[in-house]
């Protein structure tokens, strides 16, 4: 297997831990009785999808890298309802992570990875 890029790893870490704070700062505005009187439930389902994006990113999975990717055009179109600042700063930070996650470098670390699953289950099989 190819060996995880650095860029790869900080880039899941900072996705992990993203979502973990703001899953834990927005998870106290659940209100159990009536939860989705409020967008707090999908503000933590976006938090969640990036903790899973950046978990299974680290792990070598290719959709993970377009999870995120996603993720974050989602951030700069929300961003867009906000302020221009809010727009360039994610739209800066979404060409970034595109960047170093599909670099010929991370696309290698990522195909390694689908064709030694493939290997292994033609064996098992």
């Amino acid at each position: 297997m190819s060996k995880r890029p650095l860029s790869v790893t900080i880039i899941g870490w900072l996705f992990i831990a993203a979502g973990t704070v703001g899953l834990l700062y927005h998870a106290r505005e659940l209100k159990m009785g009536s939860p989705f009187d409020n967008d707090a439930v999908w503000v933590c389902v976006v938090r969640l999808l990036a903790i899973i994006g950046g978990v299974f990113v680290l792990r070598s999975h290719n959709w993970a890298r377009w999870l995120l990717l996603l993720w974050m055009v989602y951030h700069v179109v929300l961003s867009a309802y906000h302020s221009l600042s809010q727009v360039i700063t994610h739209a800066l930070l979404l060409a970034l992570i595109a960047y170093f996650l599909l670099r010929r470098q991370a696309s290698a670390y990522f195909r390694s990875a689908r064709i030694e699953s493939a290997t292994i289950a033609k064996t098992e099989g």
